[in-house]
């Protein structure tokens, strides 16, 4: 594998491994929000989690993308 796609290999793991990192939070305080928290507090909560694991997503969307789109080296 070349130097750039060792690079771009690189960039996608750690964008995987953010988007993880991004769910697994949205997760927890989701659950908080729907458990312990009450008020407006618990509201703020539902929103900021809801916009973690869209934010999630999108991560995870465009790491996959750029892996399926790609140029390839033709043999």
């Amino acid at each position: 594998m070349a130097a750039g796609g060792q690079d771009r290999s690189r960039a996608r793991r750690n964008r995987l491994l953010l988007a993880g990192l991004l769910a697994v939070v949205g997760l927890i305080l989701l659950l908080l929000a729907l458990t312990v928290a009450n008020g407006a507090v618990a509201g703020v909560e539902v929103v900021l989690a809801l916009l973690l694991l869209v934010a999630s997503y999108a991560i995870q969307y465009a790491a996959r993308r750029d892996t399926l789109y790609r140029d390839r080296p033709r043999r």
